[in-house]
């Protein structure tokens, strides 16, 4: 008899073998409470809330290797015991808030199996010494929302958890699910940023030491804790184990959500998604606050690691394939008019910054530069990191010296000739409508 049948758990997904999806793959069909146990067996929750009871797992997660899945790729044992270091009771908020457009990972992630995020949201809960988990959600999806209220209706029916859990809709800005926002917000404020110390981790909501994390980490929290570290460093490579939600979309055939092991070449995640649908000129990285890789890099291996030397990193979990008939320059323009439209416009370089920004790159992608127009635009965007009170104007700058890189024969034909025939059709990335927020509470 294996271990996993001895403690209740079902055997572990074999290591190419889908685990955060594997449910939905099973079934094809979102996970009730009663699946979800199906599949994988009961949550391994001690009841006695406390570190002592739990350091076994904070041990295994180290261990496993797994960083967040939220962006920034941030050991998560780092942040656990920073909170469960902390004098206060602390809190635990779920962000599944994903307010970057290009992404429908964390949606999807909820949608399919739900109980997976929240036993890895109670398992941390535990961790840390809380009593309350957080789960944030934008309003804007009501069916989402709906379906997360089922789901901890069904938790509370079966007495399954030992800590409250507390869902919460919030405005749903591309800067709302910037962790000092979803603070801010708990605490009766608006969904902006708050810049400077000190870290949530030291004094979150209600002053109070607090873990934040995405979905996506959450639910790799629950396997850990299920399988076991050496199971989860099945996949991956030595240095980032594990899988990673991507959300595929642009000139491939198959768009969609799926789950990949980290340090796949880009090339193989497009074919995952079936191919490129014609020739590709680029791939964007990340997300808007990613970067543009030309098609020479799509052997890139998909890490931190393998995509640092170009300026990139996975980021939110996004690729979009642009095609050769689609101008760069013009895709880019459209996102950097959003970002500044979306920035919180708390410091100097969301204010002004970003908007300039987004101006001069939109007259180089329509043909209308005056001569001075690309040394101004470099300028301004180097003017941009490191001074901002959260890292979105960062993501904007990052943005954009990528595409005057990657696209660097087009910026001298906009220059020389004005606007490439590509920029006058049809744009190819869903980018929303660059107005601002109505409401930021």
């Amino acid at each position: 008899m294996t271990s996993a049948t001895m403690t209740g758990f079902r055997l572990p997904p074999a290591p190419d073998a889908p685990r955060l999806l594997a449910g939905w793959y099973a079934t094809g069909r979102p996970a009730s409470l009663s699946d979800h146990l199906r599949h994988y067996g009961p949550s391994p929750v001690t009841r006695t809330i406390g570190t002592r009871a739990v350091m076994p797992l904070l041990d295994a997660l180290e261990t496993a290797g797994l960083t967040g899945r939220g962006g920034a790729g941030f050991p998560t044992t780092r942040k656990l015991r920073t909170v469960a270091g902390g004098r206060r009771r602390a809190v635990v908020v779920v962000n599944a808030m994903e307010s970057e457009p290009a992404s429908r990972k964390d949606e999807f992630l909820l949608a399919v199996a739900p109980h997976l995020v929240l036993d890895g949201a109670v398992l941390a809960a535990l961790a840390v010494g809380a009593d309350t988990v957080h789960v944030c959600l934008p309003r804007t999806r009501s069916a989402q929302y709906q379906q997360l209220s089922t789901a901890l209706a069904e938790r509370r029916r079966a007495r399954v958890d030992a800590v409250r859990l507390r869902l919460h809709g919030l405005p749903h800005t591309y800067v709302s699910s910037e962790s000092t926002s979803l603070v801010r917000w708990l605490d009766g404020g608006p969904a902006r940023p708050r810049g400077g110390p000190p870290r949530i981790e030291e004094r979150g909501v209600d002053r109070r030491p607090t873990l934040l994390h995405n979905a996506e980490t959450l639910a790799h929290v629950a396997l850990v804790a299920r399988y076991g570290p050496a199971w989860f460093r099945q996949a991956g490579t030595a240095e980032e184990p594990g899988t990673a939600l991507l959300t595929v979309s642009g000139a491939v055939s198959v768009p969609g959500v799926m789950e990949v092991p980290l340090g796949k070449p880009l090339t193989t995640v497009l074919d995952l998604a079936g191919g490129p649908t014609e020739p590709l000129r680029a791939v964007l990285v990340g997300g808007f606050a990613g970067a543009w890789l030309g098609a020479a890099h799509l052997n890139t291996p998909l890490s931190r690691r393998g995509l640092a030397p170009l300026g990139a990193a996975p980021g939110a979990g996004v690729l979009v394939a642009l095609p050769h008939s689609a101008c760069g320059l013009v895709e880019t323009a459209r996102i950097l008019g959003y970002l500044a439209a979306n920035g919180a416009r708390q410091c100097g370089p969301c204010h002004f910054g970003l908007p300039a920004v987004a101006a001069d790159f939109t007259a180089l992608a329509v043909g209308r530069a005056d001569p001075v127009l690309l040394d101004r635009l470099r300028r301004r965007t180097a003017l941009l990191p490191d001074r901002g009170a959260c890292r979105h104007p960062d993501g904007a700058a990052r943005l954009s010296a990528s595409a005057l890189d990657t696209f660097a024969d087009d910026v001298d034909r906009h220059l020389d000739a004005g606007a490439c025939p590509a920029a006058h059709r049809r744009p190819r990335l869903p980018v929303p409508p660059a107005t601002p927020p109505e409401t930021w509470r």
